[in-house]
């Protein structure tokens, strides 16, 4: 581990993220109306997203959500139900708040929110789905301009998580497939930790030419070990989704998962599982929301902001951990938090 860990700038980023939980929670007063279907009785999950005619994943960002603003609660019976916060925001309490959050009704997210979570998604996906491939076109990262802006707003996330995540991993000697691995920072990291190991980084041409130029920076650091990483490193372009991937000791997905739905995330745990070796190990980093889909605040804000802008959400560890169970992987029961709302979770072959 580090000897002393660097501050966490997890302040920064959940003041971001709270712009799409504000946007969700005004969507869901007034425009799904979602305290108005359960003001009369509690209802299961699957009853009310039904009746907010919502898909799986809308629901699973909305509603975990609520639940993380102690607005909504599960009762004994495993049904959703108003909190007596919650109760503030029906018609039927007195007083109430609806009048004043109403203020915000008309603002241009909250209806596009709303628009969004009734779609599972923008109407326009090219307004929406904004950094990963659709459907059999071309990726979206496949334009060197967007890939390298995306790539290198993310960089400052990753130079910072990069050194603890490698902290935290396993060391071995071996060799390390980081894919979709972006900047490369938790490759370098690793490889400094592991100095007898290599590591192949797998992503989009585009994306990879950026992470080549990190790499020059990183090796001339003076930091020991780093003038001799461009040796240890590979880069490997492709499509996670349907190229062959090359067979590692140790698969490194971070923030990965949650740019994508439900079943490409099992199809992903196949494919990665496949690339192990016996006794590899397959580590996710990412922000988790409860095993009991109940929060926390900080995930399901970051939960809506993918929901805006990506395929995917949030996921809880239990539901990680039953896609590499599915996968053939025995999961580890460890959860390693790391900073900024992140863990890292494991399994092995």
């Amino acid at each position: 581990m580090l000897n002393t860990p660097p501050l966490d700038l997890a302040p920064i980023t959940r003041h971001l993220r709270a712009m799409f939980g504000s946007r969700l929670l005004v969507a869901a007063v007034h425009h799904l109306h979602v305290f108005d279907q359960l003001s009369d009785e509690p209802l299961p999950l699957a009853e009310i997203s039904h009746r907010l005619g919502l898909g799986e994943r809308p629901a699973m960002v909305l509603l975990p959500g609520l639940c993380a603003m102690e607005l909504l609660d599960y009762d004994e019976a495993g049904r959703l139900a108003i909190t007596e916060l919650g109760r503030y925001l029906t018609q039927s309490q007195t007083p109430n708040l609806t009048g004043y959050t109403g203020l915000e009704k008309d603002d241009a997210g909250v209806i596009e929110m709303a628009a969004r979570l009734r779609n599972d998604g923008p109407l326009d996906t090219a307004e929406g789905i904004s950094f990963v491939k659709e459907g059999e076109g071309p990726s979206p990262m496949d334009d060197p301009e967007l890939a390298r802006k995306f790539t290198l707003g993310l960089a400052g996330r990753a130079r910072h998580l990069s050194p603890i995540v490698a902290a935290s991993m396993t060391k071995r000697e071996g060799h390390l497939l980081d894919v979709a691995g972006g900047t490369g920072f938790y490759t370098y990291e690793w490889l400094l930790a592991n100095p007898n190991s290599t590591a192949t980084l797998f992503d989009r041409p585009a994306v990879l030419n950026v992470a080549a130029e990190i790499l020059a920076e990183f090796s001339r650091s003076g930091r020991p070990g780093a003038s001799g990483l461009s040796e240890r490193v590979s880069f490997l372009p492709g499509d996670m989704l349907t190229d062959e991937l090359p067979q590692t000791d140790i698969l490194l997905a971070a923030s990965l998962f949650h740019d994508w739905p439900t079943p490409t995330c099992q199809l992903l745990a196949h494919r990665f599982a496949s690339a192990l070796r016996a006794g590899g190990e397959l580590w996710v980093h990412d922000a988790f929301l409860n095993d009991t889909l109940d929060g926390p605040l900080p995930v399901t804000d970051y939960s809506a902001q993918l929901f805006w802008g990506t395929k995917g959400r949030c996921y809880s560890r239990a539901e990680y951990r039953g896609w590499l169970a599915d996968a053939g992987l025995k999961p580890t029961s460890e959860n390693i938090p790391t900073q900024m709302d992140y863990g890292l979770i494991w399994a092995k072959k």
